[in-house]
């Protein structure tokens, strides 16, 4: 999805501590890429560069703001900003900082070395001999379509089995969610995905984050008739950000 600005100010990647430095040879959004600066205001400070105008979610800009969010993160802890946040200039950044300093320093405390690992569960491809082994309806209805094949009764028989792959796909993410819960700080669902049964992020200590990929894989691998589980992360905190500065959206993600 991309949506246009043709406006300019200033645009926001994070809010980080104050006396930080920036990564080497971090660049920004925009062709060419915009040049990177810090606003600090206390103990707090916004990373930003001049918004380029008609800015877009194209899979360049996307790329050079997580990377320079990866790169932050290296560094120290961040409140990472989705693509596109602008604000209208410098002194509403400033205002912004100095109105949530208390809350940003607390999220700041808050994700000190984490890193977000997303989990999708999806209804397994290849589960069809499974669904009709040990589901009754599913093996009910297949039998009547091979008795009285039709129109309906295969538009029965392909519900069941969709509806039994969802719930059976559900059942595992809720099952992942108990199994990995205690090794994360924090727990955010995400939106709902269009055929995803589960959407969730965990906040993971950076030096978990492999033995977590693991276990999760494991999972997925013990799994495969029931759910298939994808796997993204290390990434940016996003979904345990609170505070967001003001800003104008002007690029969907």
């Amino acid at each position: 999805m991309s949506v246009t600005t043709t406006t300019t100010g200033v645009y926001v990647y994070a809010i980080v501590p104050t006396g930080g430095s920036l990564p080497r040879k971090a660049a920004g959004v925009g062709n060419p890429p915009a040049a990177l600066r810090l606003i600090g205001e206390g103990p707090v400070t916004a990373v930003v560069s001049d918004a380029p105008p008609q800015l877009r979610a194209r899979r360049r800009d996307l790329m050079a703001h997580q990377d320079l969010l990866m790169g932050l993160a290296d560094i120290g802890p961040v409140l990472p900003m989705r693509f596109g946040m602008v604000a209208a200039d410098e002194n509403t950044v400033r205002r912004e900082l100095s109105a949530s300093r208390e809350a940003h320093l607390a999220s700041l405390r808050h994700l000190t070395d984490g890193v977000e690992i997303n989990l999708k569960a999806l209804p397994a491809q290849d589960a069809l001999a499974a669904v009709v082994a040990e589901e009754n309806q599913v093996r009910r209805l297949r039998e009547e379509v091979r008795r009285r094949p039709g129109y309906e009764a295969s538009v029965r028989l392909g519900e069941a089995i969709a509806t039994a792959l969802s719930r059976r796909a559900a059942d595992a993410g809720k099952k992942i969610v108990r199994t990995l819960t205690p090794m994360a700080r924090a727990v955010a669902a995400g939106p709902e995905v269009q055929g995803c049964a589960l959407n969730v992020s965990f906040l993971i200590d950076r030096s978990d984050s492999d033995r977590f990929r693991a276990e999760a894989q494991t999972f997925a691998n013990t799994h495969r008739e029931l759910v298939e589980l994808r796997i993204a992360g290390p990434l940016p905190c996003y979904s345990f950000v609170s505070s967001r500065p003001a800003r104008t959206p002007a690029a969907g993600r």
